[in-house]
């Protein structure tokens, strides 16, 4: 009976471990579904600061144009700016991102160019502080949910590296949300700015849904339809002074656009870790009732073969 007990024990304690797990996956969808409206809110602003640059480059030569955002300078240090997040219990989606930044690093010494960390995460704090790895800054604490205010800062930071020339180049690494099952680690050049990067470009947006009683993404495409500045259009201000206010603005943007797609990756991948942490509880529990239903069987025979023993013994 004491081994009756024991199987009873692991049953409850397996069922309460997915009202756990399955409680997660549900706050991880909520706070996607939150994402998703940020995302869609700051939509407008990102549209139509892309739409002004769009066409300021059509009225201007970027590579005429003698900004510091846009100086290309001979590379000897390089900030590799890595965006983790603050918790675990999300499969392996900081140990992706990790492990792409390190293989980032390791070719640029190959190269014979130095580099520099810029964390934004605790989990890769944590990984590049106990590995003694040259770091220029850190983030940690951010909202899950990502907010301008944050990627300002961030983008501070980098811009001001940049232009005090402790750093001649800023590249991004972070993960492109594809689906709830699938993301991308990514290496993006954020500066100096590429003027080609400022060309448009067919753009998407997701939307998390439920079809068929599961979640799934539905991804929509955008096109950006760019109309060049008239020839006989006067600027009351340089237009160059109007681009050098609006590129800071851009990175920010970018920014933030890197940090919602990567809280969009972790929430999408706990929410996949914890619905597959519930699939095997409920495998689990099926394995130890028919363990239990088993073990009960052999007990109730084992006092019917006992019985039957005392009674023919009486006879």
């Amino acid at each position: 009976m004491a081994n009756l007990k024991t199987i009873r024990d692991s049953i409850a304690s397996v069922k309460n471990t997915r009202k756990i797990t399955e409680a997660m996956r549900l706050v991880a969808a909520a706070k996607v579904r939150k994402a998703q409206q940020q995302v869609l809110a700051t939509r407008p602003f990102a549209d139509r600061l892309a739409q002004v640059l769009y066409r300021l480059q059509s009225r201007l030569k970027f590579e005429d144009v003698s900004l510091p955002l846009l100086e290309n300078r001979p590379v000897k240090n390089v900030g590799i700016l890595v965006i983790t997040g603050d918790r675990g219990l999300c499969g392996g989606y900081n140990t992706s991102v990790i492990r792409r930044a390190e293989n980032r690093a390791q070719e640029l010494t190959e190269q014979g160019i130095g580099y520099q960390y810029i964390l934004v995460g605790r989990k890769a704090v944590q990984y590049f502080t106990r590995r003694d790895q040259p770091i220029e800054s850190q983030y940690t604490g951010l909202e899950q949910i990502p907010i301008a205010t944050e990627a300002n800062a961030i983008a501070d930071e980098i811009i001001s590296a940049f232009l005090a020339g402790r750093i001649d180049r800023v590249e991004l690494v972070y993960t492109r949300f594809i689906s709830l099952i699938s993301s991308r680690p990514v290496v993006q050049t954020i500066l100096p700015l590429n003027p080609l990067g400022l060309e448009a470009e067919d753009d998407e947006i997701f939307r998390l849904i439920v079809r068929g009683g599961k979640f799934e993404v539905d991804r929509e495409k955008l096109e950006t339809t760019v109309r060049e500045i008239p020839s006989e259009m006067i600027f009351e201000q340089d237009p160059v002074q109007i681009l050098e206010a609006l590129l800071p603005l851009y990175i920010n943007n970018q920014m933030l656009r890197a940090l919602q797609e990567s809280a969009a990756s972790e929430l999408a991948s706990r929410m996949t870790a914890m619905s597959n942490a519930s699939d095997n509880a409920v495998e689990i529990v099926g394995n130890l009732t028919l363990q239990y239903n088993k073990a009960r069987q052999a007990s109730i025979t084992q006092e019917i073969l006992e019985v039957v023993g005392g009674a023919e013994a009486l006879n």
